[in-house]
């Protein structure tokens, strides 16, 4: 079993979020200005040792490959931001790329909404629009991918790249995008790419040229799970706060079918989840996490990925989301103890991969 952890890049600074945001801008301005908003609320929540590192140092690459190998994550999904050929938070990646370090396997996601004010992906208060363009946008899109897809720890199926994208729906022309994107692959020297739609928390229209799909939790569970009795609103100081049932949410993922008209699945599963940093009061926040819990729902999960999916892979929700909750790296209040859970879940599937723990 190779569990795959999505990795966000956006802690280090760049200049749009300075001019956005303000100077100094990164993710861990949102993190750190967190504040609780009930009774039991864990906010700020603190990386361990207050590391509050910076993605542009490759000793901090180097220790998150090392410590995610060390516990049995398989590789990272890092988030790719293309909005018709202008790159954002590409540097961490780029640099990835070119020194070979860390030698940890990896794949990309394409993150293809516009940026907003609200991190929503909507269309108010639009920071940057994405813009899909024609097939000299596609061609140049492909051409910036290709030293990825060509490099040996790039995580392949069928000797092809695994590539996601967040929302297909929103490409006007994508299966006419994915038809030149394979062609591009095959002129030169690669199998074709290994397309995977997410599914979210949004509309799944139907769409050819995909290999997979993704399970993307857990907002794949809130738009299209048993959800009657996952969500209510808190009352504080007058204004609503909508809080979620983490063990509701998670028995939604355990009880679905796995079956979607006989398509390949990636099965998803998530850490925790809290936006508050981001969105304060008009945020979401998981009640009753904790790391044995997900210790034991992962552990049937991983169970289910393998014998009901026949997957290879399981995505987490993720390494470092720290705005949002769902991070597995370590923090001042749990430490190591969600990656604990992640060690114990493949040890207890008999799925720890043998070059973990060879370490």
């Amino acid at each position: 079993m190779k569990l795959i952890a999505y990795l966000l890049p956006q802690f280090h600074r760049i200049p749009e979020n300075d001019r956005w945001w303000g100077k100094g801008f990164t993710e861990w301005t949102n993190t750190r200005k967190a504040v609780p908003l009930y009774a039991g609320h864990q906010q700020p929540k603190e990386p361990l040792d207050h590391y509050y590192y910076d993605l542009t140092d490759a000793t901090v690459r180097n220790w998150q490959a090392k410590v995610a190998r060390s516990y049995g994550i398989y590789g990272f999904c890092y988030y790719h931001y293309w909005f018709k050929g202008k790159t954002l938070l590409e540097r961490p990646f780029k640099e990835v790329l070119a020194s070979g370090e860390p030698q940890f396997p990896f794949c990309l996601s394409w993150a293809n909404e516009s940026w907003t004010r609200k991190w929503d992906g909507g269309e108010q208060d639009v920071l940057i629009e994405q813009d899909y363009g024609d097939e000299a946008d596609w061609e140049s899109h492909f051409y910036e991918l290709l030293d990825a897809f060509r490099d040996t720890r790039y995580i392949r199926v069928d000797n092809k790249p695994v590539f996601i994208i967040y929302r297909p729906g929103k490409i006007p022309r994508c299966e006419d995008m994915l038809k030149l994107w394979n062609k591009l692959a095959v002129r030169n020297g690669l199998d074709g790419i290994y397309f995977v739609r997410t599914l979210g928390g949004f509309e799944i229209p139907s769409q050819s040229g995909f290999q997979a799909s993704v399970e993307f939790e857990p907002h794949y569970t809130f738009a299209h799970g048993e959800t009657q009795r996952l969500w209510h609103y808190m009352n504080i100081s007058g204004r609503e706060h909508l809080v979620f049932d983490y063990d509701q949410a998670w028995l939604s993922i355990l009880n679905r079918s796995h079956h979607r008209n006989g398509e390949t699945i990636f099965p998803g599963a998530y850490v925790n989840w809290d936006n508050t940093p981001r969105l304060g009061i008009r945020g979401q926040s998981a009640i009753g996490a904790s790391p044995r819990k997900f210790g034991w729902y992962l552990t049937k999960q991983i169970e289910r990925a393998m014998k009901l999916y026949r997957s290879e892979f399981l995505f987490i929700n993720a390494w470092n989301e720290w705005a949002e909750g769902a991070f597995l790296e370590p923090d001042l209040q749990h430490q190591f103890r969600y990656l604990e859970e992640v060690k114990k879940a493949l040890e207890h599937t008999g799925a720890f991969p043998m070059a973990a723990s060879r370490l």
